[in-house]
């Protein structure tokens, strides 16, 4: 069975498929219309509704487009506070090379350094995955939300109704990925994994006695004062203000849309379970690009990619993706897709022009051109 891999799945990957064809022609006179051309498509596409924020060296633009509420009409806000996925991944791989950077750990410790036995099972070998090979995705292990039965249970309509308060800890995610043998030897090729993310926030409690989401806090979120940026744990709920999220809650794009606002974010852990808005993003993008989180030997370490599988216009680092456009220009960033919500944010290589936005639905709208329309603009 194949589900849907926008719930949790999405990568930077994905969004790189958008970005595969011809470059898009910006509109006469620049400014950001291409953009906003970009945004409107999608709500014509069928996305209920966009939330976009642009940081441009000093200024900042934010717009939006559709609906955040199929059932009252309420426009969309810039302020929206919305589920941000797999760009989780980002915050976390940055805890993790803050450690290195103070002589924790080594990104070339195998995993079994730091969780003996817990990589075991039908092949999978934590004595030969490195932390490393967990961040940049070439560790083989088995991503649990490929997992059928996982998928039927908290992605398609009748498991997600009766599942979606269920917790689900870190221990039981990885024990999915477990039961089944890995995609490949570590190091030899690459695969995206959620499960591989899972074990980063366990080895981060592990190196630091605290949880993940506590060392995110402490080194991340309130150092930038992100004040819309949160890790849930198993709360439900999004804080205000926020628009309802959307899916179709099958394999397919057509049929029913559901609100599928609220759920237990257990179910992504350290893979995608933060929340935040688009003007936080960008400011996390732009600080960590330009130097204000990393060190220069940690930020090189982030950047120094590997081939994203087959994907021609991409390269995965540690928790970022260097992303080729259709006009030549590169960026780096992530996407994250969970129930309902699918988002974005990439940033030029020095991080002072970045861009954060939010589809507050997962079966439609192209990001790519919305991407493209805000960095390859004349």
């Amino acid at each position: 069975m194949a589900v849907r891999a926008v719930a949790i799945g999405a990568t930077a990957v994905a969004l790189s498929v958008a970005l595969a064809g011809p470059a898009m022609a910006a509109p006469a006179g620049g400014g950001h219309t291409a953009t906003r051309q970009a945004i409107e498509a999608a709500v014509q596409d069928g996305v209920p509704g966009v939330a976009a924020t642009v940081r441009d060296g000093g200024t900042t633009w934010s717009t939006t487009a559709g609906v955040g509420n199929l059932h009252t009409g309420k426009p969309r806000s810039a302020d929206d506070r919305y589920r941000i996925g797999s760009i989780t991944k980002t915050f976390v791989s940055t805890v993790l090379l803050q450690l290195e950077a103070e002589g924790r750990l080594s990104l070339d410790d195998t995993v079994a350094t730091w969780l003996p036995g817990v990589v075991e099972g039908n092949g999978h070998d934590g004595t030969k995955v490195t932390v490393r090979q967990l961040m940049n995705h070439t560790s083989g292990i088995y991503n649990y939300t490929q997992d059928d039965d996982f998928g039927r249970t908290y992605f398609l309509k009748d498991g997600f109704f009766q599942h979606r308060y269920d917790t689900k800890t870190p221990a039981d995610l990885v024990a999915i990925a477990m039961s089944h043998k890995p995609d490949f030897a570590p190091g030899t090729s690459w695969h995206y994994s959620n499960t591989n993310y899972v074990l980063a926030g366990m080895v981060i409690q592990k190196v630091t006695g605290h949880s993940y989401a506590r060392e995110i806090r402490d080194r991340i979120i309130n150092p930038l004062h992100l004040k819309a940026t949160s890790l849930p744990g198993t709360k439900a709920t999004l804080p205000s203000p926020s628009s309802h999220a959307y899916s179709k809650l099958a394999e397919e794009t057509t049929g029913p849309t559901y609100d599928v606002t609220k759920l237990n974010p257990s179910l992504a852990s350290s893979a995608g379970e933060m929340i935040s808005d688009s003007t936080d993003l960008d400011r996390f993008y732009s600080a960590l690009l330009g130097g204000k989180l990393l060190p220069s030997k940690q930020l090189k370490e982030m950047k120094t990619t590997v081939p994203a599988g087959d994907s021609p216009t991409t390269r995965y680092g540690l928790g970022i993706s260097d992303i080729k456009l259709p006009c030549g220009i590169h960026v780096w960033g992530h996407d994250g897709g969970i129930h309902g919500s699918s988002s974005a944010v990439v940033a030029t290589p020095d991080g002072r022009h970045a861009l954060a936005f939010n589809f507050n639905g997962d079966w439609s709208g192209d990001a790519g051109a919305v991407v493209v329309g805000e960095f390859c603009r004349k």
